[in-house]
Formats: C-alpha cells, structure tokens, sequence
C-alpha cells in the first residue's frame, strides 16, 4: 500500500527536490504540494493524504500555526522539515506539543544537497508518520 504525502513548503525548489526524492521510493506516492498553508488547506482537505510534510517558516501562515488548526479539524500525521527544528529545539518541541509526529532539520546552506543526502531519514520519517494513524 502507497503513502500519500502532500509536501508544504514555501521554497520552490524544496517542493521540486522533495518531489524528486519521495518519487524514488516505491512506497510513497506524492499526492500534491503547496507553497503555504492558506493553498493547502483546501487541497489537503480534498486529497485526504496519509502524511504533510510541513515547513514552519511560510508566509500568510506559519506552519506550527496551521499544524494545531489541522490537528484541531482533521488530524494527520505531520513530519516537520525546517531550517528551525534543530533536534531538542525549543521549536522542534513545540512542533511536536502541537501534534508533528517527527521533525527532520534542514539546513540554511546547501539544502538541495541535504535532501539527497537526508532522503533515507525524510522517507523513514514519513513511513513512521503514516504507521502512527
């Protein structure tokens, strides 16, 4: 069986590079992404996927913002992928209060190359996120 994930993220080239990655693994299937949660949602709350891969920093709405609102309507398991979730981070702590099932670090330099090189730790998370519904 397929995980569905919808990326959100306000980085073009995150969104294309996720994309790329996620595609290479059998088992997830990407059913969508947008570059804030304002889109999002109403594609999130039609395309019903097993998994949101969430950024935090967005513009219109953050995404601990719009993970609690998510978590509040319809819960789905989120894994957090931000330049600010450090591991023990006092963001990364409350990405996970607010209902994130993982949270994944990324870089401010080099990003593209930490999503290749991280895509085992980005596919384990999310495969752990679809397991916790």
């Amino acid at each position: 069986m397929s995980i569905s994930v919808f990326v959100i993220d306000d980085s073009a080239v995150v969104r294309q590079t996720l994309a790329h990655l996620l595609q290479g693994d059998p088992e997830i299937t990407l059913q969508g992404s947008a570059p804030n949660p304002l889109i999002a949602a109403p594609m999130i709350r039609k395309l019903r996927p097993d998994v949101l891969l969430l950024d935090i920093e967005m513009p219109g709405m953050d995404g601990l913002t719009f993970l609690r609102q998510q978590m509040a309507e319809a819960p789905i398991p989120t894994v957090i992928c931000s330049t600010l979730t450090t591991e023990g981070s006092r963001m990364a702590l409350e990405a996970m209060a607010a209902g994130a099932v993982g949270v994944v670090a990324k870089p401010r330099l080099g990003l593209k190359q930490f999503l290749e090189d991280s895509r085992r730790e980005l596919v384990s998370a999310l495969k752990s996120a679809a397991r916790s519904r």
